[in-house]
């Protein structure tokens, strides 16, 4: 397939490229996650599993110091994801980057070696196409002025060289543009610099913590030895666990809700969205299925294809089709190859969809209930703005998923991710993760990112502020993953005789409920 057909962050990069490659990058990229298979049907987990969660995990090995960050500020790709000559020109400030996000810097020195093969090329391309036209010339001056015919066609056996060697150096110059794409579409996003040094989640940063873990025995009056159950156990007493179904049909990591459970999850649907329109949001209702164009502008191809659900016997306008991971993908894209005027930045948008990963899961804990599926619900915040506004807008993002998490009353922390943890396409990411009672520990219930200018240019977005033209910024994060935010009210409302408390935000969409029984 050719990446030629829409504006994208890497047509930024090679202006001159009519038709690059957007063949996917099929090398086998690091797997996070081991596959799990449900031993049975007949349950929703086996005792194996349970078993599993509760057992203690193992002391992490102590990582190796990383190298300190070269730091973006004063350099020119201090407000920019860079051009092709940027990233050649700034070898030593992307390998920095790259090992500060344990990432291989091995394609860098070949897009160096390539950018300066493509400069030769044009340069003797041009330099042939040139040739071919002054002797053109040549031609009609000998005929106008009766010169000899033979002079006439050794010109033109000279022109039709000076063609052929030019049309030579074009197909070895459309070689190496379209393996520069491939290698740039690799490229991750430059990190801040506020971002902290790290190889994993253990060196994220907790910024702030919000709400009392110590709390809930007295406020949902368990006894001293009443110990907090797992969600889908809370679920399965209240007849709203159907997933052993689920899996008959469907195989493992899908699930099925019922009664009081697939009312509540509705509920927590409604209730953000109607939170974000109040907040400024726009609410939007967008495709899940979306062509390979889309999924290359957010940034998840052609890096993360193996985590996506491809749809083999469909097409989207001629391009491969998949389903989405996440509305981000979809939402983002409505702005696709546009052009603001700065006044009317930003657009703010919100929006519910189902999303479809293939991601597997780990053995233990995320293999129960919830956790991770390979299809659940989200509500996704997306934010469209000029650069200057980007940190306010990333802020307002945050703050307005919290304020969600506040509202429902439930325990959670705000975290900056550090390099080793950090998204692909984000220049920055905070986690909001809320606590869970059954295993006394905090998990990721909002990822809230900037990607600055990373996907605008991919996807051609830009603002327009008088003569000055550049690219948007463009964020996103969960408003809030509604899967998980089930997960914690179920937990963090769970009474000892089984019933679960409904929070107060929720009465009015549940009917005026008290209890889930």
């Amino acid at each position: 397939m050719i990446l030629a057909t829409h504006t994208s962050r890497v047509s930024s990069f090679l202006p001159t490229i009519a038709t690059a490659s957007r063949t996917a990058n099929r090398a086998a990229h690091r797997s996070i996650y081991q596959k799990t298979v449900f031993n049975s049907v007949e349950g929703a987990q086996t005792a194996k599993l349970h078993d599993e969660a509760k057992e203690p995990q193992e002391e992490p090995v102590p990582s190796e110091p990383m190298p300190p960050r070269l730091m973006r500020k004063g350099t020119d790709l201090e407000a920019t994801s860079g051009t092709l000559n940027q990233i050649a020109a700034s070898l030593d400030l992307y390998s920095s980057h790259l090992t500060s996000r344990k990432f291989p810097t091995t394609s860098l020195q070949r897009i160096q070696t390539l950018n300066t093969s493509r400069k030769s090329l044009q340069g003797s391309r041009d330099e042939n196409l040139g040739a071919a036209k002054k002797l053109s010339g040549e031609i009609g001056k000998i005929m106008k002025s009766g010169g000899d015919a033979s002079a006439v066609e050794e010109i033109k056996a000279k022109v039709e060289a000076a063609k052929g060697t030019a049309e030579k150096f074009s197909s070895e110059l459309g070689e190496v543009e379209a393996e520069l794409s491939e290698l740039i579409s690799a490229l991750p996003n430059l990190l801040d610099d506020s971002v902290p040094t790290g190889p994993d989640e253990s060196q994220n940063e907790v910024i702030s913590t919000w709400g009392s873990p110590s709390s809930l025995p007295a406020k949902l009056n368990w006894s001293p030895t009443f110990t907090p159950k797992w969600h889908d156990d809370v679920a399965l007493s209240l007849s709203g666990w159907l997933s052993p179904s689920a899996v008959k049909m469907s195989g493992s990591r899908f699930a099925s809700l019922s009664s009081s459970c697939a009312s509540l999850e509705r509920a927590l649907s409604n209730f953000f969205l109607d939170e974000l329109s109040k907040s400024g949001y726009t609410e939007v209702s967008v495709p899940s299925i979306v062509g390979s164009p889309a999924l290359t502008n957010t940034g998840q191809l052609p890096k993360f294809e193996e985590d996506l659900f491809k749809i083999h016997d469909f097409e989207c306008n001629g391009d491969a089709a998949y389903l989405i991971p996440t509305a981000e993908v979809p939402i983002t894209n409505l702005h696709s190859s546009e052009t603001f005027k700065s006044e009317d930045l930003p657009k703010r948008y919100a929006g519910l969809t189902d999303c479809y990963r293939k991601e597997a899961g780990s053995y233990g804990r995320d293999s129960r209930g919830l956790i991770r599926l390979h299809q659940f619900k989200k509500v996704e915040m997306v934010t469209i703005c000029h650069p200057d506004s980007g940190e306010d807008e990333h802020q307002k993002m945050v703050n307005t998923a919290e304020g969600l998490l506040q509202k429902l009353e439930i325990p959670y922390r705000k975290v900056l991710l550090c390099s080793g943890d950090t998204g692909f396409s984000a220049q920055k990411c905070y986690d909001l993760e809320a606590y869970l009672p059954s295993t006394d520990s905090y998990r990721e219930i909002s990822s809230i990112s900037s990607t600055g200018d990373f996907q605008s240019q991919r996807a051609g977005i830009k603002f327009k502020e008088g003569k000055k033209k550049g690219f948007c910024y463009t964020l996103n994060g969960s408003g809030l993953a509604v899967g998980r935010a089930l997960v914690a009210v179920l937990e963090n409302y769970q009474m000892e005789d089984g019933r679960v408390k409904v929070p107060e935000v929720l009465k009015g969409y549940m009917g005026g409920k008290e209890y889930l029984e």
